[in-house]
């Protein structure tokens, strides 16, 4: 049995519970006689009223919750949900007396205008004086002073549940559109990342290829983790950080090989990594940048990244020099960072912190993410 399922059957249960313990509250509640055990005799008419008074709060419940509310309360048409439940109300204080009139006889035959039950004597019983009535002869139709209020406890009662469930499911609702889009949109930023790294990748190939290098093999196999990465593990909301790490490896392997020796890269780890969890495809697009714009092929140039953990941060910097100038490296890099900065908002709210600095001559950035 499915999950909806059994709450479905718990509610009805709940439900059948409540409304046995209502319909038997009159019966428990009975008031005993001072100088008898036994409780004071109810009269077959007077049952009659309490059962058929309960029956009629159980329709007006399920007819409030289920069709006024959703229907004319929820939908904004407050004066007529108002006339309705008036006179709802004022049927309730004469229509249970009225049908139990017709259904039930009483036992009680009146002596002085007190009810008398054969064999019990008149002082031993201790019933109340006579509700108010409207009417007159045998159909006098009875309501208790109490009544009233019974009928607004069940009609607060099942107003107030029917508001706070529609409330929360609205909520829950909302909530589920925004997921809903959280994921669209973070999806959309990692397919904005994925085709950019591929087409690097296979220029890179396609240059070893060309030239017969004997490096060709390993290449396409390191490309082949990364392209099992990036369509496995990195459709995941977390993955654990040393496939991050290995990712990051087979990439920087994949960059070196079109690399002449004036181009040095170093990669350096400070922490255990092992038991860390982190966003997929976090940090690739600083290292992608740090390749894109901070080697040359005149001049010796150097690309350091950086990864520290500890219990709860992990901290990743990188930092090259500049080659191209700062308006070039703004407006191609723009699109990266970006994407970066709005995946940590939606990642990890109030629990990171991005610096960028750029001197002119040298970028550097330094990503600290607070983790579980």
């Amino acid at each position: 049995m499915t999950a909806a399922k059994n709450k479905k059957v718990l509610t009805i249960v709940i439900h059948i519970a409540v409304w046995t313990c209502f319909l038997l509250i009159p019966f428990i509640f009975q008031q005993h006689s001072r100088d008898s055990p036994s409780p004071t005799v109810i009269s077959n008419h007077f049952r009659a009223v309490l059962i058929s008074s309960s029956l009629y709060l159980i329709a007006f419940y399920y007819i409030n919750t289920q069709f006024l509310i959703p229907k004319l309360l929820l939908t904004r048409k407050w004066g007529f949900y108002g006339v309705c439940i008036v006179a709802f109300f004022l049927l309730f204080l004469y229509f249970p007396e009225w049908v139990s009139s017709l259904v039930a006889e009483d036992t009680a035959s009146r002596i002085g205008g007190m009810p008398y039950i054969k064999g019990i004597p008149p002082d031993s019983l201790h019933i109340p004086p006579p509700p108010p009535h409207f009417g007159s002869g045998r159909h006098r139709f009875h309501f208790f002073p109490g009544s009233y209020l019974i009928f607004i406890l069940v009609f607060t009662i099942g107003t107030c549940v029917s508001v706070i469930q529609e409330w929360l499911k609205t909520d829950s609702y909302k909530k589920e559109i925004e997921r809903e889009k959280l994921n669209t949109e973070l999806l959309f930023l990692k397919s904005q990342v994925n085709p950019h790294f591929f087409f690097n990748t296979l220029n890179n190939i396609y240059s070893l290829a060309v030239t017969g290098s004997e490096m060709t093999a390993s290449a396409i196999l390191k490309l082949s983790s990364i392209m099992r990465y990036i369509i496995s593990d990195a459709q995941l909301n977390a993955v654990p950080l040393e496939n991050e790490v290995t990712f990051i490896k087979h990439f920087i392997d994949l960059q070196l090989v079109r690399l002449t020796d004036k181009v040095t890269v170093e990669f350096t780890i400070d922490g255990v990594i092992e038991d860390k969890m982190i966003e997929p495809l976090m940090f690739i697009p600083f290292v992608e940048n740090a390749f894109k714009y901070g080697i040359s092929t005149k001049e010796k140039t150097s690309i350091v990244f950086h990864l520290k953990t500890s219990d709860k941060k992990i901290i990743f910097s990188a930092s090259n020099k500049i080659i191209h100038n700062e308006s070039a490296l703004k407006d191609t890099t723009g699109i990266g960072i970006n994407n970066v900065k709005r995946r940590l908002e939606l990642l990890y709210p109030d629990k990171h912190e991005l610096q960028i600095f750029n001197t002119g001559e040298n970028f550097s950035v330094k990503l600290e993410i607070t983790i579980k």
